[in-house]
């Protein structure tokens, strides 16, 4: 008898994967470079992004509750397109959140090697190991650490803003919009990696109790909570940096916008708290990719497209060992061989793409007027 993916999340597990694989980078370093091409008005192109994904939020809640199971829009791509689709679909959403946990482990020990000497590409591969063994060792025990780290992240950016806000200056944010109105849609697409991760969450459906309730309020509470303080966190940044008081260039230079936002009203230790922050985001966003990609090979497996040992599930820890090992193999050797901006031009490539499939698939779901397709929750779009 196979052994089976034990079912063990709730609500607040779910809202916890899914908050913790957008933020990252996208809110703690791509607001340097996102600056320089709208001016102060970039929180608007945020929260405009936001709005962008709703159709995607929606399209893969309704299709998870119909058919919740591992691998996510893998499985729902090759029941609706067939299995060349649901191929490419499986394999650009494995490479997609693999690279980008990849991404957040070399922003996770770049932040540590600031205080420690220690070169980042081993220090990323020691986190790598460390957050394949928790995922190994059960996701209830995963998602315990994901839930941990995501509140503690929370605190740390409400605190950012609470803080922040009485601080800033109202004539920083003129010129507004120096390069335009259009700069700010423009923008937005630039800014939409930041809503990266939120879906993903899906491929982890047979391990979530009630997935017909929890998936799709899971997801939409966290595309709102998250899309509220991506906004807030830019807003404040912006009336405390770009200011005749400061040098002019400081934000759009720096890689660590928010902290040195911070270090404006509250001095090192506002610096120390939003670095722990930092690391915080990166961390969640690794271990939701490694927790998240793992289940695509044992989807794929379990349809005869990978090797019949991708879906075997440890006896012990009800998780697909072999899956974990190898996605964890495979995120080690893109910190090693390849270079950052390769990292994120890639996986934001391949989120698109996924995006688009994942709207069409839905789309043919319906017209298909399958008997059998019963979502628990439907898409008003």
């Amino acid at each position: 008898m196979k052994e089976k993916l034990k079912k063990g999340l709730g609500l607040l597990d779910v809202f916890c994967i899914a908050s913790g694989a957008m933020i990252s980078s996208g809110l703690f370093v791509l607001p340097a470079i996102a600056f320089t091409k709208t001016g102060p008005a970039l929180f608007l192109s945020y929260i405009l992004a936001s709005f962008l994904a709703i159709p995607t939020v929606l399209s893969t809640a309704e299709l998870v509750t119909a058919m919740p199971r591992a691998g996510g829009d893998y499985f729902y791509i090759s029941r609706s397109m067939g299995p060349v689709a649901g191929v490419i679909g499986g394999l650009s959403s494995w490479f997609s959140l693999g690279l980008k946990g990849a991404f957040a482990l070399i922003g996770m020990a770049a932040y540590v090697e600031l205080v420690l000497p220690i070169p980042i590409k081993p220090l990323a591969l020691s986190f790598c190991f460390l957050f394949i063994i928790l995922n190994f060792l059960g996701i209830k025990e995963a998602a315990k650490w994901q839930v941990t780290m995501v509140l503690g992240l929370f605190a740390a950016l409400l605190f950012y803003v609470s803080f922040g806000f009485p601080s800033i200056h109202i004539e920083k944010y003129v010129p507004f919009a120096p390069f335009g109105l259009g700069s700010i849609f423009a923008t937005a697409g630039l800014v939409f990696i930041s809503y990266g991760g939120l879906v993903k969450v899906a491929s982890i459906a047979e391990e979530i109790k009630n997935p017909g309730r929890n998936i799709p309020l899971g997801m939409i509470l966290s595309l709102i909570i998250v899309g509220i303080f991506y906004g807030l966190v830019v807003f404040v940044t912006a009336g405390l940096l770009p200011a005749d008081l400061l040098p002019a260039d400081q934000l759009k230079l720096s890689l660590t916008p928010i902290s040195d936002a911070a270090k404006v009203f509250s001095g090192g230790a506002g610096v120390t708290i939003m670095a722990v922050a930092a690391l915080l985001a990166f961390a969640t966003t690794a271990n939701a990719s490694i927790m998240s990609s793992s289940r695509y090979p044992l989807a794929m497996s379990r349809d005869r497209l990978l090797p019949a040992f991708f879906e075997r599930i440890n006896a012990k820890f009800k998780t697909p060992h072999y899956a974990i090992f190898f996605t964890g193999a495979v995120m080690s050797l893109a910190i090693w061989f390849l270079k950052l901006e390769f990292l994120v031009k890639i996986a934001s490539a391949l989120l698109i793409l996924l995006y688009i499939l994942a709207n069409v698939a839905v789309i043919i779901m319906r017209e298909s007027k399958i008997q059998s397709y019963r979502p628990k929750f439907r898409s008003p779009l």
